[in-house]
């Protein structure tokens, strides 16, 4: 049962089945764990054994089930572990935006062999439409990330890299960059100079060093310096 005003969410507990009315979007930000109140969520309060048919579940199933009888306590159980319904609209949403996340993650990680320069996102699209490459938009970015860079290959040239980078930051800028810094690599090592200076090692993905490089000259107004070690 769906429509663009509401859908289901149910659980399964035994041999009994719960469901609960939910308008979409509020459903999928709370089951994303974002700030939501579940009373906005809730299409209607009513817990059901079969919403379709308007059958609602008595009292002794839902102590049984879920020791007590609070439709929001049981609510919030039926959303964070139960089968939640989406609609098309939403589908194809979250499928459009696991795809650029996949082409951000493989412009980021790879580079193209032949030049050690990372693709353009558009290339990694194009190819990705090419290799017909599927999208599951309940899946981890990152994993699938890895299964469309396999399939790729045979059409675009890829080499997954990471890059090492010394890295020496002023003292009037380190410790906002530091922040910086750290959000952007894996800090390898790191330690303060006599100077207030801080110096470090980094690794980062080969395909980010040019974003690395604007990001961290930009917190320091052009005044830090970097190496690449290997």
């Amino acid at each position: 049962m769906m429509s663009e005003k509401y859908t289901v969410a149910r659980l399964t507990r035994g041999s009994e089945r719960f469901e609960i009315l939910v308008h979409p979007q509020g459903a999928l930000e709370f089951r994303q764990g974002k700030e939501v109140e579940l009373s906005r969520v809730l299409f209607t309060d009513t817990i059901f054994v079969d919403a379709s048919k308007g059958m609602r579940a008595s009292e002794d199933k839902l102590k049984e089930a879920f020791k007590t009888v609070d439709p929001l306590e049981i609510a919030s159980t039926i959303l964070r572990k139960g089968e939640l319904q989406f609609t098309t609209e939403q589908r194809q949403k979250m499928a459009e935006e696991k795809r650029r996340q996949i082409v951000s993650f493989i412009s980021r990680h790879c580079v193209d062999p032949r030049s050690s320069l990372p693709h353009p996102p558009l290339r990694i699209e194009q190819a990705m439409a090419q290799a017909r490459c599927p999208i599951d938009p309940f899946r981890a970015a990152e994993e699938q990330a890895r299964e469309v860079i396999d399939k790729l290959r045979p059409i675009l040239p890829l080499r997954m890299e990471q890059i090492q980078l010394a890295v020496k930051i002023p003292p009037e800028y380190a410790a906002q960059a530091m922040g910086a810094v750290k959000s952007l690599s894996e800090i390898k090592r790191g330690e303060w100079q006599s100077d207030g200076s801080w110096i470090a090692v980094v690794e980062i993905p080969a395909g980010m060093h040019g974003a690395f490089l604007d990001k961290i000259q930009q917190v320091c107004r052009g005044s830090a310096q970097t190496k690449i070690l290997k």
